[in-house]
């Protein structure tokens, strides 16, 4: 099977989270996976985008699924926005052929090279915990975390709308538990480990947002979790810089560790601290990490 991919960490990764960015890197380049930089692609224009416009979020989809495809390799990504923006649009291009050559149109006029529509589009995430060896995971983990509780944070983009994901990742994802298990951790179970973060409301109900946040967050931690994980982008940015605020919303204290999943697993795998990025965390886990000898 080949683990290379056309790479499209998306935005958020490549300015306020860039841990994020250089945790997947460096973690797919210890087992194994190729993430080829696609060197013109734009950002997918989000939900806001195809909300608003939404002729010409599928040109910006077509255009980036394109480059993938003349790469000749299915795209990966690390952010769950990303991953709906481009899955929903790629699911449209297989099923409705007169769309894609309305598209295609667009882009044969700009200049850019119509989509065939052959590639899928991938989390990073999925991709470790599906496409690599478990043998060779298992081989790779020289520091596991010791049985810590670690919540897992899956947010809504990966998972809706239904039609656009297969069974595994639809309301039976369970990829991050996988990985917990994977690192030695322990999987801890609680009722917003599958909601919004809040994140896309952040700046029409700041408050509502914050509320969310502080939710999932008292949520996960009252049901003994040391620590929350995520595999998407922006909401390592909600659960993890907005703790603060929502603590104000809330009325009560957070203080819950959040990290993206890759910089869990690159912890796993002994990759330098540095560049995993902890310090730039906005909840210190290395208390939690020494309370299990990590």
């Amino acid at each position: 099977m080949s683990l290379e991919f056309a790479y499209y960490p998306g935005c958020a990764a490549k300015q306020v989270q860039k841990e994020a960015a250089s945790s997947a890197e460096a973690v797919a380049e210890v087992l194994g996976i190729t993430l080829k930089p696609m060197t013109r692609a734009t950002c997918c224009g989000a939900v806001s985008l195809r909300e608003t416009k939404p002729a010409f979020s599928l040109a910006v989809a077509a255009r980036i699924l394109s480059e993938a495809e003349a790469m000749g390799h299915d795209l990966c990504t690390i952010c769950n926005t990303c991953l709906q923006t481009l899955s929903h649009a790629n699911y449209r291009f297989k099923h409705e052929p007169d769309i894609l050559e309305q598209i295609n149109g667009v882009l044969k006029k700009a200049g850019v090279r119509p989509y065939e529509a052959s590639i899928k589009v991938h989390h990073l995430l999925w991709v470790v915990t599906e496409q690599v060896d478990p043998e060779l995971l298992k081989s790779k983990i020289v520091r596991p975390i010791n049985g810590m509780n670690v919540a897992p944070f899956y947010g809504c983009h990966s998972q809706r709308p239904e039609e656009i994901f297969d069974a595994r990742k639809g309301d039976k994802v369970d990829q991050l538990d996988q990985l917990i298990r994977a690192v030695g951790g322990n999987a801890v179970e609680y009722e917003g480990k599958d909601k919004c973060c809040g994140f896309h409301v952040m700046l029409s109900d700041k408050n509502e947002m914050r509320t969310m946040v502080g939710k999932n967050c008292l949520d996960a931690k009252s049901s003994g979790a040391e620590l929350m994980i995520s595999p998407c982008t922006l909401c390592d940015m909600a659960m993890g810089a907005y703790q603060g605020p929502a603590e104000s919303v809330v009325g009560e204290s957070i203080d819950l560790p959040e990290m993206n999943f890759a910089q869990l697993l690159g912890i796993a795998l002994g990759i330098d601290s540095k560049i995993l990025g902890i310090s730039r965390l906005h909840v210190d886990p290395t208390p939690a990490f020494k309370e299990r000898n990590v």
